[in-house]
């Protein structure tokens, strides 16, 4: 994920994110701050909008709260991703 490789560069050492769908990104057992996950989210949201020609909007306040939270790892937020996008061209 290229938006991974550019929240990263941005990060300070030790505090990266991992290129796994294992990898924690919002929670207990996630890395980032909360300013980096704001970043993050941004930066997956406009290169989704961008290669995919849509308008998606990935963050949701509701989300957040959920007790599996699509934000919690990075493979389930390409779940979450993959489902906005079908969603969007239905």
């Amino acid at each position: 994920m290229v938006a991974v490789d550019e929240v990263n560069q941005q990060l300070p050492g030790g505090v990266q994110i991992e290129k796994s769908l294992d990898a924690p990104l919002y929670g207990s057992s996630g890395k980032l701050e909360s300013l980096d996950f704001v970043t993050l989210i941004m930066e997956v949201e406009e290169k989704i909008n961008a290669e995919f020609d849509t308008d998606i909007t990935i963050a949701d306040e509701n989300l957040l709260s959920k007790e599996k939270s699509p934000f919690s790892t990075l493979g389930t937020l390409i779940e979450y991703l993959e489902d906005l996008l079908k969603e969007a061209n239905a």
